[in-house]
């Protein structure tokens, strides 16, 4: 996957918006305000910072090499997929990005959850 892919199967969910608030580096991608995807525009390759529950999380460290604890992100809850290996299917950077989102959006304020409802 690239980050052109990546960027529009982010865009193509529902109130996801984009943004660049820690520098022109690291695309930023929001549910309703909230992070759920950071992807690193410099790195010789691809990288994305994906929510994860615990769980999971530490069994897809223990799975692919490609999987890490979140760089610069809190270690329990986040991933960093890297790219430069080529062991991680389209699909499942896909199903892992819906399931960031997915957390995300699911702790949203029940506000928050209407105005998404209604976008």
């Amino acid at each position: 996957m690239n980050i052109e892919i990546f960027r529009d199967y982010c865009l193509s969910l529902h109130g996801v918006e984009e943004g660049f608030p820690f520098g022109e580096d690291t695309l930023v991608l929001r549910v309703m305000g909230k992070i759920f995807a950071l992807g690193s525009l410099t790195s010789p390759w691809f990288r994305v910072n994906l929510k994860c529950v615990p769980e999971r999380a530490i069994q897809l460290r223990e799975d692919y090499e490609s999987v890490i604890p979140g760089f610069h992100m809190n270690k329990k809850h986040w991933n960093t997929l890297t790219f430069e290996f080529g062991e991680l299917s389209d699909e499942l950077v896909i199903e892992l990005t819906k399931h960031s989102y997915d957390l995300v959006a699911s702790k949203l304020t029940k506000k928050l959850k209407e105005e998404l409802k209604n976008l």
